[in-house]
């Protein structure tokens, strides 16, 4: 499965091309880590086309702010960058709520599939460079909640 950040599927689609969409319910979202607990709001991404358009189009994104992609069940992802103006780090994370790799620094409008290499429950696109900025690593522990 290829996500995130592919082009539209649907009528309403063309306007999100415009400007990036908006309206996606937030939560708050943890990531506890060895130098503390980060907390984020992010905006979830639950249906196909919204999936698909994930932050493209976007000019910036704050600090503590992202946007998570549930699977259920867990399943292995691809995501490009096609029509993402900002670069991001891509978090995946497993069933159990570790983080199974991070693809930092993702570059915009890259055609090139980012994949989770595993079965993934969820995955998070924060700012690039934040992950590295925060000590973000392989294993720590995310936790959220609709």
């Amino acid at each position: 499965m290829l996500a995130a950040c592919s082009a539209p599927t649907s009528s309403a689609g063309a306007a999100v091309e415009q400007q990036g969409q908006t309206g996606l319910e937030k939560v708050p979202l943890t990531i506890q880590t060895a130098t503390g607990a980060h907390r984020f709001t992010v905006e979830i991404a639950v249906s196909p086309e919204e999936q698909a358009t994930g932050l493209m189009f976007r000019t910036d994104l704050g600090p503590d702010a992202g946007m998570i992609f549930p699977y259920d069940p867990p399943m292995e992802v691809g995501f490009w960058m096609k029509n993402t103006l900002i670069p991001l780090d891509m978090i995946f994370i497993r069933a159990d709520g570790s983080i199974a790799r991070i693809a930092a620094n993702t570059r915009p409008q890259s055609l090139e599939p980012v994949r989770s290499g595993e079965p993934v429950a969820a995955v998070l696109e924060i700012g690039g460079g934040r992950s590295a900025e925060l000590g973000i690593r392989a294993g720590d522990q995310v936790s959220w909640h609709r």
